[in-house]
């Protein structure tokens, strides 16, 4: 069963929405209040859809999150059944200090065929496309770069791998840099840090490193699309992350997932742009339109592509002045 071509607008809808909400506390120092405005925003839209959604990926439990929980059911219960994993606002830093990189992210699957990703650490390692077995979590990094040098014909020296600067990487920073792999360092943000090997133009070969385990989910969402290669491995370090583990199902606490276990059958993705990156730019507001870059991937079609809106944002006013944030 496929996902209707006609919910891609919709998703591209609630996306660019949430990133236009969240744009107005772009450099305001308070991540707290532009990730609420993207929440407010994302779940406003979503239940308006013909759909019966559950969040499967949110912003925590209930006690955690009064808003697109994971377990909260959206839409108008008109619809097909869908899974949902969203982000609303991925760079919270980024927005709030007017930095590079702020995204809105959603993703959707048919029911059941979107892993329940706790919220916990995830190892992680992504390419384009690879022959199977080239590359593997279990394999040594050097055998890893290796492999991948020798299938894109390129010399070591000439392979960039994308890492996240954190002290917890500090290993595999120096073991890239004496094997002279580039290293294109980013501070936040692994969903867009996993979409750059989406496309050769954005000159990363790899991506690896341990982040955000529902980030690894969102990320393999769009790189099932353009056929990339991913694998991830829950790293769960307190007991209460093995017990909330268990009482997902998940009973391996060391398995390694691929690409095809964590998104299963169709899918749709989008992320917006709400600060510009090298990948999307972000909300540009004229008067009372404001554009928007969102990437968009359909899997069952093939559909994968950056679409650039303009739109209205006058019935944005309301929601605005209700949260105090006013242009």
């Amino acid at each position: 069963m496929t996902i209707d071509k006609k919910f891609i607008d919709h998703f591209i809808n609630v996306s660019s929405k949430a990133a236009l909400a969240s744009s107005y506390l772009i450099g305001k120092k308070d991540k707290i209040a532009a990730d609420q405005a993207a929440v407010d925003s994302m779940r406003n839209e979503l239940n308006k859809i013909d759909m019966n959604g559950e969040v499967v990926i949110g912003e925590g439990s209930l006690d955690e999150a009064p808003m697109l929980y994971t377990g909260e059911l959206l839409g108008n219960k008109k619809g097909p059944n869908f899974d949902i994993a969203v982000d609303p606002l991925e760079g919270t830093n980024f927005a709030a200090n007017n930095l590079p990189g702020a995204i809105s992210v959603i993703a959707i699957a048919e029911k059941g065929n979107l892993f329940n990703a706790p919220e916990t650490y995830m190892d992680k390692i992504a390419t384009g496309k690879v022959e199977k077995g080239l590359i593997d979590l279990d394999y040594s990094l050097k055998k890893n770069v290796t492999n991948l040098a020798d299938f894109m014909n390129k010399d070591i020296s000439s392979l960039t791998a994308c890492v996240m600067d954190r002290p917890r990487h500090k290993k595999i920073i120096d073991e890239l840099n004496s094997l002279k792999v580039n290293l294109k360092l980013i501070t936040d943000g692994d969903v867009l840090g996993a979409l750059y090997v989406s496309d050769p133009k954005y000159n990363v070969d790899i991506f690896l490193g341990i982040g955000g385990g529902p980030e690894g989910v969102l990320a393999a969402s769009a790189l099932d699309t353009y056929n990339c290669h991913f694998q991830g491995r829950f790293i769960f370090d307190s007991n209460k992350d093995i017990n909330d583990a268990k009482k997902m199902g998940i009973i391996d606490l060391n398995k390694k997932y691929e690409l095809n276990e964590i998104v299963k059958g169709d899918s749709i993705f989008c992320a917006t742009g709400i600060t510009s990156s090298e990948v999307l730019t972000g909300i540009k507001i004229d008067n009372e339109n404001y554009t928007s870059e969102t990437l968009v991937t359909h899997k069952s079609s093939g559909f994968r592509k950056i679409i650039k809106n303009t739109t209205t944002i006058k019935e944005w006013f309301p929601l605005m002045a209700r949260s105090g944030n006013k242009k």
